[in-house]
């Protein structure tokens, strides 16, 4: 049996911060533990492993399945899921034992399972050696000026030709691409993670896969150091965060993440500070937010917590994480240009903090309701050369406007509906910001940046879920996700708005501008 979610992959590969634990199901008195681990047994553990952890197929517990409903579970069983060889179970299974099973994927183990280094190990797969891949493009394309693009209803990436609008290669997947698509300095290599914690490695000139390695049960994102050297895995379970070789994704560290009381945490989200020279990690059950410095001589002062290994020397220490106490937890949060500041959502106050990484705290609230999504924010100048900074509202219509001197809201510009993401790029007026979380989700609105006004409204497909806008890396181009089955990419005229091609796709979520990404355009998110 397997079960290939796809209501839960819908929101599971969009980059941004959707992923939440699943309220469990509670197992009702019909319902013996033995009898549905007997029935998981027979039909289910042999594509998604005896523990529940996954193998062929994605590991089942309430963690890993995202925003699935249990009666969307229980139709997946009976029904089948086209496109994902889940095979339907109605035949052999009564609606009793389907519901049953529904309710055993849905309940949490009894305690966390071990995946430590010995695991992790153990799980690597080399696809293709780095040595033997060739030093430039098999085909005829910018290869800054490609798009990586996920399928998720298909669970395949698309590689996207930038110019010409064209595919030059499709492959298959990790099940649940989660997180964004992360890439290596030069823009060789992306990096791409699973929400069954999966790390694959990629490389856009052989069009090879290279390496992959298993760095969690269930995984938040990871980042790629500013040098290349690194990779940094933030889990949600265990409750860690694991440091990778990007070379050949060999682990070098896990990092449990726990308070001074004992008291462990998923983690929200991980990125990269380049000019930090390390990674900044925010935690969802910790008020903390860390930050671990991959430097060869980490410049940590003032509170630092460092998990050594029994008997090392601290001369030999790697990794140290500086832990940074803040009001309230962080769900997400982006850096600003000089990545001095951190701007974070607060999930309790419903607002939002801004740290200052030099000293450590926090500095500053921003007036923000309706949870801000900031972890799609993006800045740009005023005309007067005022920084500013743009969000989205998950919770509201509205993009709120910030000036990153003071942090006072400058305007509130009304939307349709809430929105998960807004883009722009440096040569672009505009800024572009959908609806998709709320009932109008086929809009999409373009605001003048200057104006700091909507100047056009578009519905690139009626009734069907618009979102997720990346340019092109001259900016001339704007591309849109139709995130349906039967989907399609709009490409847009950055300048008149118009469209100019659509190429069908199942599901498409996040794509990302290799150019964009790496050279850390302030009009999206790394």
């Amino acid at each position: 049996m397997k079960l290939h979610w796809r209501r839960g992959a819908e929101l599971a590969t969009t980059g941004c911060a959707l992923i939440a634990l699943t309220a469990v199901v509670p197992a009702t008195a019909a319902l013996g533990a033995g009898a549905a681990g007997l029935l998981y047994q027979q039909h289910c553990a042999a594509c998604h492993g005896a523990d529940r952890l996954g193998g062929s197929g994605p590991a089942l517990l309430p963690e890993n399945l995202g925003r699935l409903r249990p009666a969307t579970a229980e139709q997946a069983i009976r029904d089948g899921l086209s496109a994902t060889g889940m095979p339907g179970f109605a035949a052999s299974l009564t609606p009793d034992q389907v519901m049953q099973l529904a309710e055993y994927v849905f309940t949490p183990l009894p305690e966390v399972p071990a995946w430590g280094l010995d695991e992790i190990s153990a799980s690597r797969i080399l696809h293709n050696d780095p040595a033997s891949l060739g030093d430039r493009p098999d085909y005829q394309a910018d290869p800054l000026n490609l798009f990586v693009v996920v399928e998720a209803g298909t669970h395949h990436v698309t590689i996207l030709d930038g110019d010409r609008f064209e595919p030059i290669h499709r492959f298959k997947s990790r099940y649940a691409l989660h997180g964004g698509a992360k890439f290596s300095p030069e823009g060789r290599f992306v990096y791409l993670a699973s929400r069954d914690g999966w790390i694959s490695k990629f490389d856009l000139y052989s069009l090879k896969p290279v390496v992959e390695i298993r760095a969690g049960i269930n995984t938040r994102n990871l980042a790629v150091s500013g040098d290349g050297r690194y990779v940094a895995v933030g889990n949600i379970l265990p409750h860690d965060i694991v440091i990778l070789a990007a070379r050949d994704l060999a682990p070098l560290k896990l990092i449990p993440v726990r308070d001074d009381a004992g008291h462990s945490s998923r983690v929200s989200a991980v990125y990269d500070a380049a000019p930090r020279r390390s990674f900044i990690a925010a935690l969802k059950d910790v008020k903390e937010v860390w930050e671990i410095s991959y430097a060869d001589d980490p410049p940590f002062h003032g509170r630092v917590h460092d998990y050594r290994d029994e008997g090392a020397p601290a001369a030999t220490e790697k990794f140290p994480a500086r832990r940074m106490a803040v009001d309230d937890y962080f769900d997400d949060f982006f850096f600003d240009h000089d990545y001095e500041h951190l701007i974070g959502t607060a999930r309790e106050a419903g607002n939002g903090q801004v740290v200052n990484l030099a000293v450590g705290r926090k500095i500053a609230e921003l007036a923000l309701s309706g949870l801000p999504h900031l972890g799609s924010g993006i800045t740009w100048n005023l005309a007067d050369g005022t920084p500013v900074l743009a969000t989205p509202n998950l919770g509201e219509g509205s993009v709120t406007i910030i000036d990153m001197r003071d942090w006072r809201t400058l305007k509130r510009i009304e939307t349709p509906g809430p929105g998960f993401f807004i883009r722009s790029h440096e040569l672009s007026p505009y800024a572009w910001v959908d609806s998709s979380a709320g009932p109008q989700r086929d809009l999409i609105q373009v605001i003048d940046k200057q104006a700091l006004a909507i100047v056009r409204t578009l519905r690139p497909e009626p009734g069907q879920t618009a979102a997720h806008v990346e340019f092109t890396r001259d900016g001339r181009h704007a591309l849109v996700s139709i995130m349906e089955d039967r989907g399609a990419i709009v490409v847009y005229d950055a300048r008149s708005l118009e469209e100019v091609k659509r190429l069908p796709m199942d599901r498409p979520s996040g794509k990302y501008n290799v150019f964009n990404k790496i050279s850390g355009s302030s009009g999206t998110s790394h």
